[in-house]
């Protein structure tokens, strides 16, 4: 019986010259947890007393008893005069089959001595043991003679199945046809990844995506063309304070960089790893068709951390993010792209990619909570709310630096003021600028730009730096005393930064 069974060891039974304990005097003892105890399981109480029949062994008699020795056992305990006072331990139909009569077969005289012969004329049934002489045989010798013949054929067969599983061990080698010679892949390469899964995302965005590594910290980049030039934020070159900046490859290459040009305002800058060629540059998609819920993943160094990816949704569009400030030395306002998708220091710079393995963004910033119960400086990890810089604006911005030297930004003209209704109420008007063009006062709530509601100043701001300078914008404008009315304005263009 294995330790798992609840039901306790069967006994050999009562010691000499004692009565078996009845059901009832059983019941009132104590002893290890099992069959009577009000252990429940389910809601079901297991054999809990009551009326039912008293539990049996795996042998047939009740638990806590034994099965009576066979009345033609010189040590038997029990003698024809016990039995006749007790009634049978098994009821009728018991173990063994011997219908009627319980253990000991057919009712014997107190006084008799052993059974009743099956010739004496009583009529009484001859018992198990009387039945078995008459065949010439002693019941005890037969079962083992029985049970030595069942001990033979299970070793024979066990010794042939060991021979066969040893002659295969030994023609294979010792893990040979066993799950330690090969997996099931072994041979077989995986199938292609499905289009548009993390996994062939992963493939594609993986290889233009490098770590740069400095005294200072560390950052991610997107790699644009095959000869080494890199796309990153402009904040992560801050990581090259004190000494050089260096790009690590995927494949485990790493090369010195130099910065090409920076444009602080947008927070965007192009370096170019020296030496290195067959670069994979990664292939930009339209952030203007992004959709909100959309599937995106972002890939970079976090803390170290090269190559992560982690995967997330567009949670909103055109978010106005103010970045940086006077501690980090630059000031940035970001019409940005928000994500859940895990962003950490080190993911800076990197790419957010589509469904298609199409960049979308630059992961710049995030929004975190202090650490420590508001420990000064001291800032959490990502909390699900990441922001990345359109790859639009970011294409634009690079491509400028890398072919004119310079980066240009739109502007209107106008300062704003802090607060107020909802919009942005403009403060003042530079003379001669786009938004004096257009007939803009000092004194205006600015509610509109195209289609897009405005909240509040950063809104605006955002709004506006996000799209190509030369461009013309509608603005809703409501004056003192006046209705809403549209304002065309032709954006204007100011040098944010060059090389």
């Amino acid at each position: 019986m294995s330790e798992s069974d609840p039901r306790p060891a069967r006994r050999d039974g009562p010691p000499e010259g004692e009565e078996p304990p009845t059901t009832t005097e059983r019941s009132g003892e104590t002893g290890p947890p099992g069959l009577g105890t009000g252990y429940r399981q389910q809601g079901v109480r297991w054999a809990d007393g009551g009326p039912a029949e008293a539990p049996r062994s795996w042998s047939g008699a009740p638990f806590g008893a034994s099965a009576p020795s066979s009345p033609s056992s010189p040590s038997s305990p029990s003698s024809p005069g016990d039995r006749a006072g007790h009634a049978p331990a098994t009821p009728s139909g018991g173990f063994p089959a011997d219908p009627d009569h319980g253990w000991y077969g057919a009712p014997q005289d107190p006084g008799a001595e052993g059974h009743a012969d099956p010739d004496d004329g009583s009529g009484a049934r001859p018992g198990l043991v009387a039945r078995l002489r008459e065949r010439g045989r002693d019941g005890t010798a037969a079962v083992g003679r029985t049970g030595l013949i069942l001990v033979a054929l299970v070793a024979l067969v066990a010794g042939l199945v060991g021979g066969a599983i040893a002659g295969s061990l030994a023609a294979g080698g010792s893990a040979a046809g066993t799950s330690l010679a090969s997996t099931d892949s072994a041979g077989d390469p995986l199938p292609p990844a499905p289009a548009g899964s993390v996994e062939a995302v992963a493939s594609a965005v993986l290889p233009s995506t490098v770590q740069i590594l400095g005294a200072a910290g560390e950052g991610s980049g997107v790699i644009i063309s095959p000869d080494g030039l890199i796309m990153t934020n402009n904040h992560v070159l801050a990581a090259g304070r004190g000494g050089a900046l260096q790009a690590v490859f995927s494949d485990g290459r790493a090369a010195p960089v130099s910065v090409v040009g920076t444009a602080p305002a947008a927070d965007i800058a192009v370096v170019r790893a020296t030496g290195v060629t067959g670069l994979q540059p990664a292939t930009l998609g339209d952030s203007d068709q992004l959709r909100q819920g959309q599937a995106v993943v972002a890939v970079g160094s976090p803390l170290g951390l090269s190559g992560t990816v982690t995967t997330g949704i567009v949670s909103a569009l055109q978010r106005p993010v103010a970045a940086g400030g006077s501690s980090s030395g630059q000031d940035s306002t970001l019409d940005a792209i928000q994500t859940d998708a895990a962003i950490n220091p080190g993911n800076s710079g990197g790419p957010l990619a589509d469904s298609a393995g199409h960049v979308i963004g630059v992961n710049t910033a995030i929004a975190s909570v202090p650490s420590g119960g508001g420990s000064a400086g001291q800032e959490g990890g990502s909390i699900g709310l990441g922001f990345a810089i359109p790859i639009n604006q970011a294409r634009r911005i690079a491509t400028e630096l890398v072919q004119t030297g310079r980066a240009t930004q739109a502007i209107i003209g106008v300062q704003l003021a802090s607060g107020g209704p909802r919009g942005a109420t403009v403060a003042a008007v530079t003379p001669g600028s786009p938004a004096a063009a257009a007939g803009i006062a000092p004194g205006d709530l600015v509610t509109k730009v195209d289609n897009r509601v405005i909240e509040d100043a950063n809104a605006l701001v955002a709004a506006i730096q996000s799209s190509p300078p030369n461009q013309v914008v509608t603005l809703t404008v409501v004056s003192a005393g006046q209705g809403p009315r549209p304002v065309p304005v032709t954006l204007g263009s100011r040098v944010i930064g060059g090389r």
